[in-house]
């Protein structure tokens, strides 16, 4: 097949042509698409009106009358633009290839527009009809023809959804509010909220004003169909083509391959299709409406009401609000929020969650229910209603969860291992042999006692648990699996990427925060932005930058320390505790006085945690206001990193701690390291493992109960409070007029930002690395992540449906800088779990005896092996001891490998395994490095076949390209009046260059300037200077 156009393809065009061809009345086949149903010529009344309201019949057979006559008044004016000769031909000509379909789609979007969007639309001669026909549109519309998100028959029309007239969408709401008594500004915020709508209104949106209570003010705001299509070329958004018979696209994710291969297995978890359909992938390419015979334009919620608010937002963002001409920030609704001239900003929710009829109610129900917790999530469905910013978050958030699926599965089972071999570990049989007369040197310098050792038989079980030999095992893996996380997440965030038309996505220039001109409002030095070619106020950096950076840095420093502080408080607790119990124990042991002490210390550390956090997250904010970040995304790229540096010291100092300094530098009885005079902490026999795993769980699981708790309940306090604050309907008769109005609910739910996504990463993240960094202390973390994550999918799924207001659909190609932070921890990971292994637990000293000491290759006599002999007479405090039972004692035990006579020198054995600890992590580490090194090359970060696709597709779009313009070429060759047209149309757009270039605009001026219709362009024009041609004629 030489052309991609497939030979299926031309014969189904062919027998359209000839079927054409036969109408002699009507050449053009008529048809009405729209966003509910289909009117067709050769459809019945009664069939094809069955469904139609009552309300709408009578302007639903006006439109399906006037589809003849539409066609036979194009007909004409082809007859009248090209002769009758020329007409002959042109018809044969494109019956022939197949190339004319007029599909007429009349709804609000094309008000002043009658559009063709056959495969020819494009072409000069269907500019020309759209020219002729542009102010014959009816004044009247069918509602349910620009409902965006109203297939009809599945969802219910929604009155407040549009505007008074029934027929227009509510693509966005402004509000302010009245000010009744004279504030300063009053008058100031009016004129700028009047200057911003007029330009809103000359930049072709059109507004609708309702008032409530006399107080609250809301405009709605429509963008029409040429206002959309402007905008969509000027973002350059990826739209659907018209659909190719005979070329398939398709995406073969690694989800879709475990479907195909356990299909019945997996019918009850894959996503009901009942709910959510399953969506033919169409080709897409980026949209340009000189070639929007690529597009289908009558396809159902082509513009979608994600990309019609996305639209909106962006023209809000970037309209000005004064008229002073020099004042060149004076723009976007972000600044007139912020300086009180409107309080809120927000497209619609679609309908009701607990009202049949609605996307929302149905995400509701089937997404965000706890009772689907097993069923994957409708990404495509997510994507469409909320924007693929916070469908990659679901996505990402979903992947996560299968993965800890696997390394649950892994962590549980060494679990059981421990459990079941419990029994036969021979040093706890040791530890706790009751005839044992082992006696260990007391715990404190003063009141505390000698003790024995059968005392820590629970502390020896319980590290047994965690301290045996599937713990190496579990950390190799982990190390692997997190290698194998990030790998696979690349790949599949490229499927799902391509999927969602983001491939090769990338994000215009930003303009400066509102915050950040603010700040530079009395900045007199000015620079110009090379990018933008605009006036933007030069930060001094002695006087200014430099100074807020380094507050910053000092600020965070201070923060990090009292992190610190906060864990020697901690300490300095448990040795105080522990030394209480020690003289006044009466029968508790040493095993569950040491368990209570480090339980209660981790709940102490877990509430400083949560205060620090608290504190750490208004700070940060603060620093990184004052460091002069000029656009959005350096300011959250700043404040993610701070942040989440300050969250890192919070939540992980306390376990670093255990794992790596407690009982390390201790000295021996009789010469004690001190730290302000106080002796440090000791680990039991064992190590410190034990407690380790009990501050991880604490911490972890506590940490996750709690946010649960408080994501889930400041919602509904802050919903309950802006309720509060707009308490309409209740005494005013005026009042009823908004009740039950969709853009009066929504004003009473929490605002969504850019940033609100900031604390769900933050929590997966924080997770991660409990789950990563020090897992092979607590193999059961990856369990108890995959329960809450499991939950906190449809938790956050139903806090984003019912307390907060839509968002606005943003476009991003991944999770960002999380990638990295993720990355980091993997690589983190190995490190820690190689040190805690080798320094924390037994492992290499159990190895050691075994190979170079046991006769047998057993544990027997291990026990003897690590503990050395301390001669009483030594003691630093002999007076003070609480002897009572052991006032014998000329000799006691503690964990060390020392000489058992003065000066009590470390033995050879102690620097053998030094050496093996160090050689252990050395050989951890290259080894896991290899493995994940060969993970990563063998894993390409995308499959061959997404690969192939795409360049199929690019194939594809660029042969229909190529064969459109030579039709194009063949009509103008016909018809000599499009070749003089299409000359005009040159040199017009040689003037158009010629202006440009002689003037100065700023960024979204020339944006405007490249792609706004002339006969539109009214705005952009008063600043661009007549200037005739020179260099071009």
């Amino acid at each position: 097949m030489n052309s991609i156009i497939s030979d299926e393809f031309l014969k189904n065009e062919r027998e359209s042509e000839n079927k054409q061809q036969q109408n002699e009345d009507h050449p053009f086949s008529t048809s009405f698409e729209d966003s509910s149903y289909k009117i067709n010529e050769s459809t019945k009344d009664d069939e094809t009106n069955k469904n139609v309201p009552a309300l709408f019949q009578e302007q639903f057979n006006k439109l399906k009358k006037r589809a003849t006559t539409e066609a036979d008044e194009l007909k004409i004016s082809l007859t009248n633009l090209c002769g009758d000769d020329d007409k002959s031909g042109l018809n044969s000509e494109w019956a022939a290839d197949g190339e004319l379909r007029s599909n007429f789609s009349l709804n609000t979007n094309h008000s002043k527009n009658l559009l063709d969007n056959g495969r020819a639309s494009e072409s000069l001669t269907m500019i020309e009809m759209r020219e002729t026909y542009k102010d014959r549109v009816p004044d009247e519309y069918d509602p349910t023809l620009d409902c965006p998100d109203n297939p009809f028959g599945e969802n219910v029309v929604n009155p407040s959804l549009y505007f008074n007239d029934g027929q227009r969408s509510v693509d966005f709401v402004l509000v302010w509010r009245e000010d009744f008594a004279e504030s300063p500004g009053r008058q100031e915020r009016a004129a700028k909220r009047a200057t911003f709508e007029e330009n809103l209104v000359t930049e072709g949106l059109e507004l609708e004003h309702e008032l409530i209570d006399d107080e609250f003010h809301f405009v709605k705001v429509h963008a029409t169909t040429e206002v959309l299509r402007r905008y969509a070329e000027i973002l350059k958004l990826r739209m659907p083509m018209k659909e190719i018979p005979g070329v398939a696209r398709g995406t073969s994710t690694v989800m879709e391959t475990i479907k195909k291969t356990w299909k019945h297995l997996l019918e009850k978890v894959t996503i009901d299709e009942k709910s959510f359909p399953k969506r033919s992938h169409r080709f897409t390419a980026i949209y340009s409406r000189d070639k929007e015979y690529l597009f289908d334009l009558s396809q159902p919620n082509f513009f979608t009401s994600a990309v019609r608010s996305r639209i909106v937002q962006f023209i809000l963002d970037r309209k000005k609000f004064s008229r002073e001409p020099k004042n060149d920030f004076a723009f976007g609704i972000q600044r007139l929020i912020s300086e009180g001239a409107y309080i809120a900003a927000y497209p619609l929710h679609d309908g009701e969650i607990n009202v049949p009829g609605s996307m929302r109610y149905k995400l509701y129900t089937k997404w965000a229910s706890v009772k689907r917790w097993y069923r994957y999530q409708p990404l495509d469905y997510i994507k469409d209603y909320f924007g693929v910013k916070i469908a990659i978050y679901f996505a990402w958030l979903g992947f996560y969860t299968y993965m800890l699926l696997l390394a649950a599965i892994v962590g549980v089972g060494c679990f059981i291992y421990s459990l079941s071999t419990l029994n036969t570990y021979k040093v706890a049989k040791d530890i706790c042999d009751k005839d044992s007369q082992i006696v260990m040197c007391p715990i404190c310098d003063y009141w505390c006692d000698y003790w024995k050792l059968e005392e820590t038989c629970t502390h020896a079980k319980f590290t047994y648990l965690i301290d045996n030999p599937s713990t190496v095992f579990f950390a190799v893996f982990m190390s692997f699996w997190a290698a194998l996380f990030l790998e696979l997440w690349k790949r599949y965030s490229a499927e799902i990427t391509h999927r969602w038309d983001l491939t090769g996505f990338d994000v215009h220039e930003e303009h400066p925060r509102p915050q950040y001109l603010a700040r530079l409002a009395h900045v007199r030095k000015k620079k110009i932005n090379a990018v933008t070619n605009t006036e933007e106020p030069q930060v001094p950096f002695w006087r200014m930058k430099l100074p807020a950076t380094l507050f910053s840095f000092s600020v965070v420093m201070l923060l990090i320390i009292l992190a610190f502080a906060a864990v020697f408080g901690v300490v300095l607790y448990r040795m105080s505790v522990l030394a209480t119990i020690s003289i006044y124990r009466g029968d508790i042991t040493t095993s569950w006085a040491n368990i209570f002490t480090t339980a209660t210390a981790a709940t102490i550390n877990l509430t400083l945690i949560v205060i620090f956090n608290w504190m750490y997250s208004y700070l940060a904010e603060y620093l990184t206001e004052f460091e002069l970040n000029r656009t959005q995304t350096e300011f959250d790229d700043s404040l993610t990193l701070k942040i989440y540096l300050l969250q890192f010291v919070n939540y992980y100092s306390s376990i670093f701690y255990i794992a790596f300094f407690k009982g390390k530098f201790i000295g021996r009885p009789g010469n004690y390291w001190r730290f302000f005079g106080y002796r440090q902490e000791e680990c039991m026999l064992g190590g410190c493992l034990i407690e380790l795993c009990l501050q991880l769980a604490i911490i972890m699981i506590g940490k996750q109960t709690m946010n649960t708790i408080i994501e889930m309940g400041l919602p509904i306090f802050w919903k309950w409070y802006n309720s509060m604050k707009v308490r309409i309907g209740k005494t005013n008769k005026t009042s009823l007029k908004g009740k039950g109005q969709r853009w009066l609910k929504d004003l009473k739910l929490i605002e969504w930002d850019s940033r609100s996504l900031f604390p769900e990463y933050l929590e997966m993240v924080l997770q991660y690395g409990f789950v990563t960094i020090f897992v092979s202390a607590f193999p059961l973390a990856p369990f108890f992540a995959l329960l809450n994550n499991i939950f906190e999918t449809r938790l956050d799924a139903k806090k984003l449906l019912t307390y907060y207001k839509r968002p606005v659909s943003q476009r991003v190609k991944d999770i960002g800088i999380w990638y990295r932070i993720l990355d980091s921890i993997g690589k983190l990971s190995v490190i820690t779990n190689g040190f805690i292994i080798a320094f924390t637990s037994d492992f290499i000293p159990r190895l050691i005896y075994r190979i170079l000491e046991s006769p047998d290759n057993s544990l027997n006599g291990y026990l003897n092996f690590t503990l050395a002999s301390f001669n009483v007479r030594d003691l630093e405090t002999q007076s003070r001891l609480n002897s009572t039972e052991y006032s014998n004692v000329k000799m006691c035990r503690y964990h060390d490998f020392r000489e058992p006579e003065f000066p009590y020198v470390r033995t050879s054995m102690y620097w053998i395994i030094l050496a093996s600890r160090l050689a252990f992590v050395v050989l951890f580490e290259n080894i896991v490095a290899v493995v994940m090194i060969l993970v990563r090359w063998c894993i390409p970060d995308m499959p061959q076949d997404l690969r192939d696709q795409i360049r199929r597709e690019a194939y594809i779009t660029n042969e229909i390209i190529i064969k459109q313009e030579t039709l194009r070429a063949r009509e103008e060759r016909r018809c000599p009046t499009l070749r003089n047209r299409k000359s005009l149309s040159r040199t017009a757009s040689l003037l158009k260059w010629e202006r440009i270039a002689a003037s100065a605009m700023s960024g979204s001026e020339l944006d405007l300037e490249l792609h706004y219709d002339d006969q539109n362009n009214q705005e952009s024009h008063k600043k661009i200077d007549s200037c005739p041609l020179q260099t071009f004629v």
